[in-house]
């Protein structure tokens, strides 16, 4: 009974499949069905103007400080912040999937993007970008060791990317379904501890939605900082 509850917690984050065939597309292909387009009109509705302000607001934020040769990719990272940010809240509602709590498809795109940004910096500014491998100053018998240590933390970052995101929505996810089954368990016991549980698992939900919004805005916005040291 206990291993198959332990099991039942985690077939959450299991890809679903419907005879046979796997909906992961279809949770990546949703939230972009759900946003309002743009109309002709000369002038938008309420939520279509809230859509764009908080757009506009979001990638003034992110390029501002950055070179004008970063903002190329304005559009691409500003898409990904709507895209990370749909996939996280729309994973919180009932009887849906969360595609950003598989490390495969977070490894995914952190890799991808993180490799253009080096290549990018490879390219445009080659001595600046390797000069990232030896700060300047440092002893001579020194020089390898920060050589390797400063290598091995340029490869670190897309997985501490991935694995940043996977970890904290997979963390929240797993323990709201735990203080979820606590409060529908004491229901018959003890009335009371129920009521109390339930309150702490309202308060958690909303701290994961708060997660859910900071999470795809940190990932975003490492990848920026990560773009304006190679521009």
């Amino acid at each position: 009974m206990n291993l198959t509850m332990v099991l039942s917690f985690f077939d959450q984050f299991m890809s679903p499949t419907y005879m046979g065939v796997p909906l992961m597309a279809l949770a990546l292909v949703l939230p972009w069905v759900m946003y309002p387009t743009p109309t002709s009109r000369w002038l938008d509705n309420r939520l279509i103007t809230l859509q764009n302000w908080g757009i506009c607001q979001f990638t003034r934020q992110i390029f501002v400080p950055m070179n004008p040769e970063g903002h190329k990719w304005a559009l691409m990272l500003t898409s990904l912040m709507v895209f990370l940010l749909s996939l996280n809240m729309l994973g919180l509602l009932p009887y849906t999937f969360t595609p950003t709590t598989q490390l495969s498809l977070n490894m995914g795109i952190a890799v991808v993007l993180w490799l253009a940004t080096v290549l990018i910096g490879l390219r445009n500014q080659p001595t600046h970008a390797l000069g990232h491998l030896l700060p300047e100053g440092t002893p001579t018998p020194l020089i390898p060791i920060l050589i390797i240590i400063e290598t091995i933390s340029l490869f670190i970052r897309p997985l501490a990317l991935g694995v940043r995101l996977t970890a904290n929505l997979t963390a929240g996810h797993l323990l709201i379904q735990l203080i979820a089954t606590a409060a529908f368990v004491l229901a018959s016991m003890m009335p009371i501890m129920s009521l109390l549980t339930m309150t702490l698992l309202f308060l958690l939900t909303l701290l994961e939605v708060a997660v859910a919004m900071i999470q795809a805005y940190v990932f975003v916005l490492l990848i920026s900082l990560y773009l304006q040291e190679n521009v």
